[in-house]
């Protein structure tokens, strides 16, 4: 197990350095690095106003070089202004001879957003945390439900009940986020229906969070989460009880109820556990539509204004955490499966 942990260990730093630098050439590249001349400047600069703004500001070195400054393997540049010198690692007020000469990503700085006018790695740490909260209320509520649906389903593959709830799965995973969304808003939020149960924004939620203006912007993404689950559960459930030794128990009178819970269950989740470690990197997709749709500004959200503005330090820094993120999830994956499934284990 040691040595499979430390494959998958150096796997995952491997996968998260190259899309970290596939992410840094796309937004770095010269049309994006104009944009962010003329929003540090203003939106009439020439040509040559913009070149000599990316050449004082680091800009003008390769690729290779500048994704070494972020990634804090090589000094960070330097410009010298005839009475002062600024530089990537160079503060403020701060003489450059007591400057650190690395300041990237290695040494714990992600650099500083041009949007927020804050250090980006405390954007993330505030935005993910708001965007963490949400994502457990929807497991909270995807998870169980999903299980429920899909085990009374696999139980009795064929009969009405199955059908039912099959539809229902089927139905809501069909539908995206974007449009049960504003469904909701429009049925339960809206005046024009009438039943104003819930807001119709969830602002409020981020500092106190409440039944009222939390539940649809969650219910909202675990819907869409929720079919799926079901669906593999119920898959999984209906093959499990037509195997041989649930029939052994049949004959040997054990009861229905001890049948499934006892013997098929457990051998039924295998398949579930490992869609629902899936269901982390769909969560963070999902987030984004959500978040923006109910303005809760979380992860997901502070991403579309990083995006629209062409805040490159913050883009790079969500991008590298959601990357993390989901690789992390897939290790438990892995591992969980491992002990859900001895086959795996003896081999």
């Amino acid at each position: 197990m040691l040595l499979f942990l430390l494959k998958r260990i150096g796997t995952m730093l491997l996968t998260a350095l190259c899309l970290s630098f596939v992410v840094f050439f796309l937004t770095n590249q010269p049309a994006m690095l104009e944009k962010v001349a003329k929003f540090e400047g203003n939106a009439r600069m020439s040509d040559e106003e913009v070149a000599r703004f990316l050449d004082k500001n680091g800009f003008g070195q390769p690729m290779a070089v500048r994704y070494g400054e972020w990634l804090g393997v090589l000094p960070g540049w330097t410009h010298d202004e005839g009475d002062s010198v600024r530089g990537r690692c160079i503060a403020p007020g701060q003489e450059a001879a007591t400057a650190p000469s690395h300041c990237g990503v290695l040494q714990g700085d992600w650099g500083s957003s041009r949007v927020f006018r804050d250090k980006v790695g405390t954007i993330i740490g505030t935005r993910l945390a708001l965007t963490g909260k949400m994502m457990l209320w929807v497991m909270i509520l995807m998870v169980p439900t999903a299980l429920v649906i899909g085990v009374l389903a696999g139980m009795r593959e064929g009969s009405r009940l199955d059908r039912g709830l099959s539809t229902l799965s089927i139905a809501t995973t069909a539908t995206p986020e974007y449009v049960s969304g504003v469904i909701l808003i429009s049925v339960f939020a809206s005046s024009a229906v009438g039943l104003k149960w819930f807001k119709g924004t969830a602002t409020g939620a981020m500092e106190n969070a409440t039944f009222e203006n939390f539940f649809l912007p969650v219910l909202t993404i675990a819907l869409y989460g929720m079919g799926y689950i079901a669906r593999m559960t119920r898959a999984s459930m209906a093959e499990v009880m037509t195997a041989q030794y649930i029939r052994t128990a049949r004959l040997k009178g054990v009861s229905f109820r001890n049948i499934v819970l006892k013997h098929a269950l457990r051998n039924a989740l295998i398949a579930p556990f490992t869609v629902i470690m899936l269901q982390f990197p769909w969560l963070l997709n999902g987030v984004v539509i959500v978040e923006t749709l109910f303005n809760y500004k979380g992860l997901g959200w502070a991403l579309v204004q990083a995006a629209g503005n062409n805040d490159i330090d913050l883009l790079m820094g969500i991008s590298v955490v959601s990357v993390i993120v989901v690789l992390v999830t897939q290790l438990i994956s892995d591992i969980g499966y491992v002990y859900l499934n001895p086959r795996i284990r003896i081999s």
